[in-house]
């Protein structure tokens, strides 16, 4: 199981915290068509769990959404959640990609946080370093063997066939990043526990970090102190937002003390990018997840990192149709992993 390549016709797995989402693509000139797609709520319990019955279970939800979808290939890519992976950017010599390919196995063991031989590692070359000439960057990615077995063998007890595995972070990256971006953008996807963060130049990722702050932080954090049940919280979050002059503005100060502690993560990824590129500047900040479904985050974001915030949209590049943008339209958002998983390439 390689963690960037992918074979033929596929669909594409994302099992979140929140929500199983799948999504089979075809392409249709420069960008792409919209065959099939699932989506199908899961208790975050459920996920987090690892006893034979939530396995079981969770299992269940996996095969009803790709059968409800219409899929019938059982090749697949999934994703591998950010708490469970290592990515980085390293400097190595210039030198051919052949003998890079044939050296990199002896340094990567000093730049993952686990032994080599526990490890499942891939990596990409991006080319000339853009910040010292005489190297270039390699992206890094790895996860622990216990834990990517254990996901195939999971996967694979469901009848499928898993193709290729990859950061989620790395897969939203494509979906999220505009086509012809060549620019620094900051991009923020917010999800139910956590938020993946990448800084991206010259269409290649330079930084990729999580914050386990999520949605779910939000509504913890609005139940504390506005007094309300978990259900309200959310909609409060949801429909009013950051919006001052909603609720008499209660609701963003309920929220303050985390969107503080998240805005400083940013302002912190930033002034870490900058460091290692001090002559480049963030050209903007892409929003989505739950960062774009908030009212006003947008707004709050840009006032805290210096730098204009706007919604992304991780169904840019794809033709969508009318009847199923309208059934997608309350979980669009949700969809940057699953839909850059599916814009792998097909060849091998």
């Amino acid at each position: 199981m390689t963690l960037f390549k992918g074979v033929g016709n596929f669909f594409a797995l994302d099992i979140g915290t929140n929500a199983v989402r799948v999504v089979q693509l075809a392409r249709s000139g420069t960008g792409w068509t919209l065959q099939h797609y699932g989506y199908a709520p899961v208790d975050s319990k459920l996920t987090s769990a690892n006893s034979a019955d939530a396995q079981r279970r969770l299992g269940e939800i996996i095969m009803t959404a790709v059968g409800q979808s219409g899929i019938r290939t059982k090749d697949v890519v999934i994703g591998l959640p950010s708490q469970k992976t290592f990515t980085t950017v390293i400097d190595v010599p210039v030198m051919p990609e052949s003998e890079l390919r044939s050296t990199i196995k002896y340094q990567i063991d000093q730049y993952i946080p686990m032994s080599i031989d526990e490890a499942k590692v891939d990596w990409v070359l991006l080319g000339q370093s853009a910040h010292d000439p005489k190297k270039q960057e390699v992206l890094l990615a790895s996860t622990a063997n216990s834990y990517a077995e254990e996901r195939l063998e999971f996967v694979e007890g469901l009848g499928l066939n898993v193709i290729g595995a990859e950061p989620d972070p790395i897969a939203m990256i494509r979906s999220l990043l505009p086509a012809g971006v060549q620019d620094a953008r900051l991009i923020v996807d917010m999800g139910d526990q956590s938020t993946d963060i990448a800084i991206t130049y010259g269409n290649a990722p330079r930084l990729v970090r999580t914050v386990p702050i999520g949605l779910q932080s939000l509504i913890k954090t609005a139940v504390q102190n506005l007094n309300v049940q978990d259900d309200q919280a959310r909609q409060f979050i949801l429909k009013f937002g950051l919006t001052p002059d909603r609720l008499e503005g209660q609701v963003l100060r309920a929220l303050e003390s985390t969107l503080d502690n998240f805005a400083s993560e940013l302002v912190k990824s930033i002034k870490f990018f900058q460091t290692r590129y001090p002559s480049i500047a963030i050209g903007g900040v892409l929003l989505s997840g739950f960062a774009s479904t908030v009212p006003q985050f947008g707004e709050y974001i840009t006032s805290k990192v210096g730098v204009a915030s706007v919604l992304a949209n991780p169904w840019q590049a794809v033709s969508v149709s009318q009847k199923d943008q309208q059934q997608l339209a309350p979980v669009s958002a949700e969809f940057a992993t699953v839909i850059g998983l599916a814009q792998r390439s097909n060849k091998s």
